[in-house]
């Protein structure tokens, strides 16, 4: 099995502190730059698994990189450059409290709260008699205040958001705007590669009074893609949607007793399913870029992420 970097311990000149989200290492450089490493770490259900996943860290950073390149006129973006395939180094901003999630369809946490009776999201109604993966009439826009390592998202709405100041109304108002124009932008995009962009999330910052888009876009760690031909007939016959997300990763955990409540035991998850965790990472990857993953090499992977990002840092 190839190398799976599931964790770094980097010191650069200028570092100030250092974050270990749920995937990725970021480096805060003089307050001015960060240094984002994507880890190689998978989550689900807000619990990170012991294992890494060989190639997702290289499959996240590179299609969030295209992506950020691919709508940079719709909002300015915290990227400067990615020197290594794992590597994005970009502006320090200071991220808003809050994720703004956009659903296009009714599906995963969103259906299962359904079915179980609700009829709202984040305030939004939701009508009676929608099925499993059935299209919204238009994408609901469904915010999440941003947990901390460990602890689960909370569902909030644009009323207490605004209201509790987690973000001024002006704010609010322009990163509604963004969100839906990003989202309307990945629909497009994956349509043209023959998927359809479910739902997804996007984080914004400010630095300088400017808002910027932040972090990953349209991944399969932040994203759930569909297949769309067949789409309407599996619909249409009850069946489950063909998927490219890591909701299959999800899917397995249940099956297998753990949904990230408490009590439940993670389960041992053999090398034979990591594998093909990283194969469905490799396959939405050349689903929705249209091009062939070149894997790079893991040989010595610490050392070359190490010098790649010393060498840019010397540049700027």
């Amino acid at each position: 099995m190839s190398e799976a970097i599931v964790k770094t311990e980097f010191k650069f000149p200028g570092q100030k502190s250092f974050y270990k989200g749920k995937v990725r290492d970021v480096y805060n450089i003089n307050d001015k730059y960060l240094v984002m490493v994507v880890s190689d770490r998978l989550s689900a259900f807000d619990v990170v698994l012991p294992k890494g996943i060989p190639y997702k860290g290289q499959v996240l950073n590179q299609i969030a990189e295209k992506f950020l390149d691919a709508t940079a006129d719709i909002v300015p973006n915290w990227k400067i450059s990615s020197p290594d395939p794992m590597v994005t180094i970009g502006h320090h901003c200071k991220p808003f409290a809050v994720e703004m999630i956009v659903r296009g369809y009714l599906t995963g946490s969103s259906w299962r709260g359904y079915k179980n009776g609700e009829r709202h999201i984040c305030g939004l109604p939701v009508p009676d008699g929608m099925k499993e993966h059935q299209r919204f009439e238009k994408p609901l826009l469904t915010p999440t205040t941003k947990a901390e390592l460990g602890r689960h998202d909370e569902n909030i709405s644009r009323e207490e958001i605004i209201s509790t100041g987690l973000v001024s109304e002006e704010d609010y108002i322009q990163l509604e705007k963004y969100s839906l124009a990003l989202f309307q932008r990945g629909t497009e995009i994956a349509k043209k590669m023959g998927l359809i962009l479910v739902d997804t999330k996007y984080e914004f910052g400010k630095k300088d009074g400017k808002i910027y888009l932040i972090d990953e876009i349209h991944t399969p760690d932040s994203s759930r893609y569909f297949y769309l031909e067949g789409y309407e007939e599996r619909q249409a016959r009850g069946e489950a949607q063909k998927q490219l997300s890591k909701e299959f990763v999800r899917e397995w955990l249940m099956e297998h007793g753990f949904q990230g409540l408490e009590g439940q035991k993670l389960p041992e998850i053999p090398d034979t399913f990591i594998n093909q965790i990283s194969d469905r990472y490799i396959e939405l990857y050349e689903n929705i870029t249209g091009e062939k993953f070149q894997k790079a090499d893991t040989a010595g992977i610490l050392k070359r992420i190490e010098n790649n990002i010393s060498n840019f840092l010397k540049t700027i």
